[in-house]
């Protein structure tokens, strides 16, 4: 079983960064691809980006392209959404969630990743 713990949530204003984290606990990690989503309230779960744990190789959204930067730790088992610039637009849950690595289709949708977190909410305002 999958189990996933996020943390790093909390209120930051505008133009200043944050850095999520997401504990991992799988039988083999190597075997997953790691995506973060987000959802605003009442706004449907869109995908941010996703990272392939074996090499480390990232995909983004195309909003999330300049801003967020995904990375993972190998000795640390954690897997972290850095998010540069904070914009008010950027407000919302973000989850972390996992997919095995030969799953059909692309990266984009929720339903690829059979695992999920809790989520951890990041409010951006001045």
């Amino acid at each position: 079983q999958v189990q996933l713990v996020e943390s790093g949530g909390g209120l930051v204003q505008p133009g200043d960064s944050l850095r999520l984290s997401c504990a991992v606990s799988a039988p083999s990690v190597s075997n997953y691809v790691f995506g973060w989503f987000r959802q605003a309230p009442g706004e449907e779960r869109e995908f941010v980006g996703a990272i392939r744990w074996s090499h480390g190789g990232t995909y983004y959204n195309e909003f999330a392209k300049g801003r967020f930067t995904i990375t993972r730790d190998n000795a640390e088992n954690t897997v972290y959404l850095q998010l540069w610039r904070a914009k008010p637009e950027d407000t919302a849950v973000y989850y972390c969630a996992a997919g095995l690595i030969d799953f059909y289709g692309p990266y984009d949708p929720p339903s690829q990743y059979p695992y999920w977190g809790q989520g951890t909410q990041v409010t951006v305002s001045s």
